[in-house]
């Protein structure tokens, strides 16, 4: 596990490296906005994911030859929280 490090166009909050390049990557990328419910916290979970995707989080990883990556975009605000989750296949 590595994180804030520099991938591609930015810095991710946290990567799982696999074991071997057969098994999935994770990208994850963090949220935090108060007073932030229902759709606006699901809209800022896909942001996190958008995010992943414009800035190529996922450089390092492919340079690994991991040929899968999962990519999750997590949205907190208080006690709730939003997952928004995309698989990444190279």
């Amino acid at each position: 596990m590595t994180s804030n490090r520099e991938s591609g166009e930015g810095r991710y909050d946290i990567q799982l490296l696999p074991e071997n390049d057969r098994l999935p990557g994770i990208l994850i990328e963090l949220k935090a906005e108060k007073d932030c419910t229902g759709d606006d916290l699901k809209k800022l979970s896909e942001l996190a994911l958008w995010q992943i995707r414009d800035r190529k989080y996922d450089t390092e990883l492919t340079a690994r030859g991991v040929r899968t990556i999962y990519a999750y975009g997590v949205a907190f605000s208080g006690k709730q929280v939003e997952v928004a989750v995309e698989e990444i296949k190279k």
